[in-house]
């Protein structure tokens, strides 16, 4: 057993770090700016440093990352409303951003567009089990005759599976075999997939980004930030063997790039099965938002909360100018109360309008899709760096405010308590959790459930 563990997260505009011992006590955590333009080690050190952790014998060191744009995901399906759809919400529940969707047999201008995209990994799919092959086997040859080069997961028609895989691998492309993401229509799977997905993500992406030439981050790297952190959040919901979780669950993450929103939800058991979805529900869920980060995309707040109705015109001439200010430093760090006051709006703004996307009704392709229930969330969990450096009350209460939204078209909690994840433990517990579950709960509920509350 190690003696302490140090979870690492190079995030895409910060770096932090969580130390924990092998009880699940919080001993230390640190910060700085992820140095992705010359060494991320750098920006480890100095997180390191303002941790007050030196790295040696008897430390495990478990990380995650985001850095050098995360891990992209292009899918390849059979129909865009159906096994396309299921792809695609199995590549966010990897921790992916998803940067290319595209259905039906693949032409020689749509492997291009393909190509164009610059994912990181294909999620090929298409079929259910005993259903069509014919599209799943011809974009197979597509991807393998256009030597695209990465790395690709099937998770389609496991009738197929086998033709598949000797039709990529005759191409020398680096294949993975997953169950089906949609073994029959309104049965969704994401486990297998979202599994082989993290392998490829740890051997061929992070190898690959060459983030660091003092180390193999490969070895330290267990998962995708977003992927930890979902893992993070099922643990707080389901618990352990010894200690229960908290029941339903949602988190909203505000970061620099992206503001994510995870959710780990209950099957509602009185739903009528003839209204159920043509892709089925995914009840532990992440869905991001690339327009939304109070950093790299703040200008896209803006835009996204006038679209919404949050802020008229003149509004947000209040706050624009302020908005390209960050986008044009990421690492911009506010130092007065009016700049902190501002960075808090953007922050709100970008976690109503991401919890709107994520639950309210939408339609794709000929399908509507219901739309997520978080009416019977037990806890809602803000986290973030704006968050982080708020104090605690005022965090409390913009996570309030974002889940306050009746006029949203989305079922808002009715009883549920706020929570800030101001320690960051979030990604800490889903690293530690892969390796020690039950260390990983007394984490949270040492530092997350027992913190400060509204």
């Amino acid at each position: 057993m190690p003696s302490l563990y140090v979870c690492a997260d190079f995030g895409s505009t910060f770096t932090k770090v969580v130390a924990v011992d092998p009880a699940g006590q919080l001993v230390a955590t640190g910060s700085s700016r992820t140095t992705v333009d010359s060494d991320v080690m750098e920006g480890l050190d100095a997180a390191l440093v303002d941790a007050g952790i030196c790295l040696g014998d008897g430390i495990d060191v478990l990380a995650c990352s985001s850095a050098g744009g995360g891990l992209r995901i292009a899918v390849v399906g059979y129909e865009r409303a159906i096994t396309a759809e299921a792809g695609y919400r199995v590549g966010l529940s990897a921790g992916g951003r998803v940067c290319h969707v595209t259905s039906g047999e693949l032409t020689p201008d749509a492997v291009e567009e393909l190509r164009d995209a610059q994912p990181d990994v294909i999620l090929l799919v298409g079929g259910t089990d005993g259903g069509n092959a014919e599209v799943l086997v011809h974009n197979a040859r597509a991807i393998a005759k256009a030597r695209l080069g990465l790395p690709v997961v099937v998770a389609g028609n496991t009738d197929a599976g086998d033709q598949v895989i000797r039709i990529l691998r005759r191409s020398q492309t680096a294949v993975s075999i997953a169950h089906n993401v949609l073994p029959k229509i309104g049965e969704l799977d994401p486990r297998s997939a979202r599994e082989a997905i993290r392998e490829v993500f740890i051997s061929h992406v992070i190898g690959g980004k060459h983030l660091s030439s003092r180390v193999d981050l490969s070895s330290w790297v267990q998962a995708a930030t977003p992927d930890a952190v979902l893992s993070g959040v099922e643990l707080l919901a389901d618990g352990t063997e010894t200690s229960p979780g908290v029941g339903d669950v949602v988190v909203v993450d505000v970061g620099g790039a992206t503001t994510d929103v995870y959710s780990v939800t209950s099957p509602d058991l009185d739903d009528d099965p003839a209204e159920r979805e043509a892709v089925a529900t995914m009840w532990r869920s992440r869905t991001v938002e690339g327009d939304l980060g109070v950093r790299w995309n703040a200008p896209g707040i803006v835009e996204a909360a006038v679209r919404e109705g949050f802020l008229d015109d003149q509004a947000a001439t209040l706050v624009v100018d302020a908005a390209e200010v960050r986008r044009r430093n990421p690492g911009y760090l506010p130092d007065t109360d009016d700049e902190r006051a501002i960075d808090q709006e953007l922050a709100r703004l970008a976690a109503a309008v991401a919890l709107r996307r994520h639950a309210r009704p939408h339609t794709a392709g000929a399908v509507r899709y219901p739309g997520k229930d978080l009416s019977r969330v037990s806890v809602v969990v803000g986290s973030g760096g704006v968050l982080r450096h708020s104090p605690p009350d005022e965090a409390a209460a913009l996570v309030e405010a974002a889940v306050s939204d009746p006029a949203g078209g989305w079922r808002t909690p009715e009883r549920a308590r706020s929570m800030v994840d101001g320690r960051y433990v979030l990604a800490a517990a889903g690293l530690i959790g892969q390796v020690d579950r039950e260390a990983a709960m007394r984490l949270l509920q040492g530092s997350l459930i027992s913190g400060p509350t509204i």
